[in-house]
């Protein structure tokens, strides 16, 4: 069985342009910092929706190919050690720390808090696109 990698590669694709879009928001004229707190919401929100789509493909792609119950009620480190072993994903304490921003999206109302998970979040873009390949070569 094949996993179906629309919403995944939509939701990479989305991620990718939010974050083009505050990598260039500050160099366009007559910007103004509204703008700008608005667009680094908008990365961690696309941020906080790639990343549970991410480890939700790691999943199912897991049950697909080692059974239903394979990763039924582990716990999300285990998750990413079984993706490491399976070559989905290279570092299992990155993506930990991607889990413990994730977490912290609730909590954007802080500056200090949303900054931290913005350069989180830039981080994990390639991490997100290097799963959804890892996924599509080995999804048959």
């Amino acid at each position: 069985m094949t996993l179906e990698l629309d919403s995944l590669r939509k939701a990479v694709g989305s991620f990718e342009k939010a974050i083009h879009a505050v990598k260039t928001a500050p160099r366009i004229k007559g910007n103004d910092e509204d703008i700008l707190n608005t667009v680094k919401a908008g990365v961690i929100q696309n941020f906080e929706f790639t990343y549970e789509l991410c480890w939700k493909f790691i999943k199912r792609w897991l049950e697909v190919n080692y059974g239903p119950s394979y990763a039924e009620g582990v716990h999300r480190r285990e998750l990413f050690r079984m993706a490491a072993e399976n070559g989905l994903i290279d570092d299992v304490q990155v993506w930990m720390e991607y889990h413990q921003s994730r977490n912290l999206t609730s909590h954007t109302y802080d500056d200090q808090v949303a900054e931290n998970v913005l350069e989180t979040a830039i981080k994990f873009l390639p991490e997100a696109k290097r799963l959804l390949e890892a996924i599509e070569k080995r999804n048959d």
